[in-house]
């Protein structure tokens, strides 16, 4: 069947369709719940992979850390330095005057 004979036949089959609601939403409703039981098994696969230590998808490897021990030691001394100023504001060491007041 060539591409414009084709077309043919679906407006040929569209103009003799009988329009019927209650047919209509009943295929619309047997649709639905097929969805629907399908998303509802998917999710309690899922959820029973994942509660049984599975992963859902692919594994993917380990690779080696983007991060280096230098690098972090750094950003523990600045958060420590942070904590010991924010100490001194707390203890009373720092005096602010307060302009609201």
């Amino acid at each position: 069947m060539t591409l414009p004979n084709f077309f043919n036949f679906v407006k040929h089959f569209h103009l003799r369709a009988h329009r019927d609601p209650a047919r209509d939403w009943l295929l619309l409703l047997a649709f639905s719940t097929i969805a629907l039981a399908g998303i509802i098994v998917w999710n309690v696969r899922a959820f029973d992979t994942v509660a049984n230590g599975g992963t859902i998808g692919k594994l993917t490897t380990t690779t080696a850390p983007l991060f280096s021990r230098s690098s972090l030691d750094t950003i523990h001394t600045i958060f420590t330095s942070r904590a010991a100023e924010e100490a001194k504001y707390m203890t009373g060491a720092y005096r602010y005057a307060d302009p609201s007041q």
